[in-house]
């Protein structure tokens, strides 16, 4: 007897993972018609476009607030949940924060077989285990796509926040994974790659992003984020503006998954790229001789991306000392200015 095809998450959704977010001009627009609701104990709202808002309890202790969920990523439903959690769990460290617990959140058709759910949510639990977060409940409801991920809650010293407002001109820029996510996922659904080279890939979305905040907070930096749905350009142009500086980005310095430039000239871009580029074009200076394989992969649209880190000059060596030590990425990507926007060169 033939045993029948294992069934692809990816083929229940039409965006994978972080390129299904809706586009930034989009969620601004709709933002703008949104009153905001604060009140004097909010530190970090959204108003603010920071990975995470930032609720003061005491003067010595804040709690970090922040929710991640998208359909799937990869057609493993295990790692589709280490990624979706670690993904959630990320924006607590963007802020210098220690993530402490979570609420699990799962949409889930009704035709397909409750033991892939499960899947889903022991590979977030996997996750959640390794970070040292407590999952205290959760929600679910009926849907046509699969989704999942979680709302995150941290705790941080309020005079110790890492916000994307604080670089100042002559920071280094320094980025804790390579690019390319968005690719290796696309060009997986489209089967034009195997399991065994999507790997790479799923390496780093579920690799935590705890030791380069550690990093960062052992270091002193001025201003991080993270990377991800939004990608390299979009993330960076929202530090830019937050900062009033303009960042400087040196293409050739921006770590790469291996193979990514030639799926990109295959064709392999995410709808939620060709989005991010429209919108990055608004901010963004290339030189010449940036080839379009180039700017297409600062723009993909990362899932469980890592954090951008803006550290003064005299830190720089500290903080890389720190992330290697930690066995994190720590790749120097140019820096910022006087000015506004981003020139890539």
């Amino acid at each position: 007897m033939e045993t029948a095809p294992a069934l692809r998450l990816t083929s229940l959704s039409a965006c994978a993972g972080c390129a299904s977010k809706l586009g930034a001009s989009e969620l601004a627009r709709v933002l703008r018609g949104v009153p905001l609701v604060t009140n004097d104990n909010v530190l970090v709202g959204y108003g603010a476009a920071d990975d995470a808002g930032v609720y003061k309890l005491r003067e010595d202790l804040a709690i970090v607030q922040t929710v991640d969920f998208f359909t799937p990523i990869v057609d493993d439903p295990y790692d589709y949940g280490r990624i979706a959690a670690a993904n959630a769990i990320s924006d607590v460290y963007a802020m210098g924060g220690t993530p402490i617990s979570a609420l699990n959140i799962a949409a889930f058709p009704d035709d397909l077989d409750l033991a892939i759910l499960e899947r889903i949510l022991c590979g977030g639990a996997s996750i959640a285990k390794e970070a040292g977060v407590a999952i205290v409940g959760g929600h679910t409801i009926r849907s046509d796509e699969p989704k999942y991920g979680m709302a995150v809650t941290g705790t941080i010293d309020p005079r110790r926040i890492v916000r994307n407002s604080g670089a100042k001109p002559g920071d280094a820029l320094v980025l804790t994974k390579p690019l390319g996510t968005g690719v290796m996922a696309t060009a997986r659904k489209r089967n034009a790659i195997d399991a065994t080279t999507m790997a790479q890939a799923i390496g780093w979305m579920t690799t935590l992003n705890r030791g380069a905040a550690e990093a960062m907070l052992a270091t002193g930096v001025n201003a991080a984020t993270d990377i991800t749905g939004f990608g390299l350009l979009g993330h960076a142009g929202e530090l830019s503006r937050a900062s009033g500086v303009q960042l400087v980005i040196a293409a050739a310095a921006v770590p790469e998954m291996s193979g990514v430039r030639a799926l990109i000239g295959e064709g392999c871009v995410s709808s939620g790229t060709s989005n991010n580029m429209l919108a990055h074009a608004e901010f963004t200076t290339f030189d010449a001789d940036v080839d379009e394989v180039t700017r297409t992969l600062l723009s993909d649209a990362q899932t469980s991306g890592g954090l951008l880190i803006a550290v003064a000059p005299d830190r720089l060596e500290t903080l890389l000392d720190h992330l290697r030590a930690r066995g994190a990425l720590d790749a120097v990507i140019g820096g910022a200015r006087e000015g506004s926007g981003i020139l890539v060169v």
